[in-house]
């Protein structure tokens, strides 16, 4: 029959085991990971080469300073009209359906192949060939568009000068 156990012995753990046994764990793991460390240490060597770590600590002691030139930078009326612009392109094309815009860039990007190629080859045309190239579909359907844009805008600029006074 076994002996009761009546006494518990309680063993703190030895510091210098638990060291060794987290440098052994660490170093396991660092070996496992070789190729991973190793491309992290020429990253980290690369980055301490272009004095990135130098630059980040000298902004870091003068952050204060730092950031009161960055607010002033952006206190700029030039960086106000740069967001209120991105702001009007934004709601532009969320204006525009996915469709129309493709169409639009597609033309857009069809028209200016067409125009480099005679400005490439130099071609200058009578104003005989002009007026025949203007009973083409192609032409005819973009003054068409050309025509309806403009009178758009108009009534854009009209509406935006009645607004004004």
């Amino acid at each position: 029959m076994a002996k009761a156990i009546r006494q518990i012995k309680w063993e703190e753990p030895n510091q210098a085991n638990e060291q060794v046994q987290d440098l052994n764990e660490i170093l396991k793991v660092l070996a496992e990971n070789k190729e991973a460390v190793t491309s992290c240490l020429e990253l980290i060597k690369g980055l301490h080469d272009l004095r990135v770590f130098e630059t980040a600590e000298s902004l870091l002691k003068q952050s204060d300073e730092v950031g009161a030139i960055a607010m002033q930078q952006i206190n700029q009326p030039a960086v106000h009209n740069i967001i209120k612009s991105g702001f009007g392109i934004f709601k532009f094309l969320s204006a525009l359906k996915p469709s129309q815009l493709e169409t639009i860039l597609n033309g857009v990007t069809l028209g200016l192949e067409k125009m480099s190629q005679t400005v490439e080859n130099g071609e200058k045309e009578s104003l005989w060939k002009m007026r025949k190239r203007l009973s083409k579909p192609e032409i005819r359907t973009v003054m068409t568009s050309m025509f309806d844009f403009l009178e758009g805008m108009g009534g854009a600029f009209l509406r935006n000068k009645a607004n004004h006074k």
